[in-house]
């Protein structure tokens, strides 16, 4: 935990950046980091980060530009508040050495959708971060395709929702929440989403937001909620958004507005 210098007059007589912040201040700022510190003591989380690759053959493959760092931060948060928290992570060069986070590395989408419902019937609490692939080619060659001159056709196939398949094994006492990546209709596109896979709470990405999306370390969300509700985030630091989604779900915990068939 840092508490930033405030701004004011300093002890050399000028203004600025450097003064020690208010004594009270100071006091509410540990007082509320160290109440978050059980916020989800006792209760089972899992995450999942990162893109999948869909192989093609041994060198080439099917994938996308997520770095894995907005789940990465989101099982960092939840540790950090008393979780035990499984991370399933597709590639990515990230890594953890929190002793309250178990990390399992996948690569397709197979093995995450394997890894996912192994898991899902012990956690309290799942949150799918993961960028996975919606198609993975029917075949997989075993050498090396050559290049020639003649043009290369890959015939695909739909992988599975993840999302939707734990949304259906979902019990009244778990909380299931999904992202969803968008570059139209958004929010419509969003909502039709967290009727059709059973979600409790779905967060909203649009790659029309400057510094949104894949690569980057901030992020912009927009949460809704089961019953229609609507709540709009700034544009944040991965790790400020992890904690905005984590008081999140804590709130609706609380208030048990998701404890129901959705």
């Amino acid at each position: 935990m840092i508490i930033a210098p405030a701004s004011g007059e300093l002890a050399s007589g000028l203004f600025g950046c450097g003064r020690m912040e208010e004594p009270d201040i100071i006091y509410n700022i540990i007082e509320k980091y160290f109440k978050t510190r059980d916020d989800f003591c006792g209760k089972s989380i899992l995450v999942t980060a990162g893109p999948t690759y869909e192989n093609i053959d041994p060198v080439r493959f099917i994938g996308n530009h997520s770095s894995g760092l907005m789940g990465f931060s989101i099982a960092e948060e939840f540790a950090n508040r008393g979780a035990n928290v499984h991370l399933i992570s597709g590639p990515s060069q990230l890594s953890t050495n929190n002793p309250s986070i178990s990390c399992t590395k996948v690569t397709s989408a197979k093995e995450m959708h394997d890894c996912c419902l192994d898991l899902f019937p012990k956690t309290d609490i799942t949150i799918m971060a993961a960028a996975v692939s919606d198609y993975a080619p029917i075949t997989i060659n075993k050498q090396k395709i050559k290049k020639s001159n003649s043009d290369l056709s890959l015939k695909l196939k739909p992988t599975i929702d993840i999302l939707a398949e734990l949304g259906k094994r979902k019990s009244n006492s778990q909380f299931l929440a999904g992202f969803a990546l968008e570059t139209e209709n958004e929010v419509v596109n969003a909502q039709k989403k967290i009727i059709q896979k059973k979600l409790n709470l779905i967060l909203l990405n649009s790659l029309n937001d400057h510094g949104a999306g894949f690569a980057v370390t901030t992020n912009k969300i927009t949460a809704i909620d089961q019953e229609g509700n609507i709540t709009k985030f700034d544009l944040k630091s991965k790790n400020e958004v992890a904690k905005d989604i984590a008081d999140l779900i804590k709130q609706m915990i609380e208030k048990h507005s998701f404890v129901k068939n959705v």
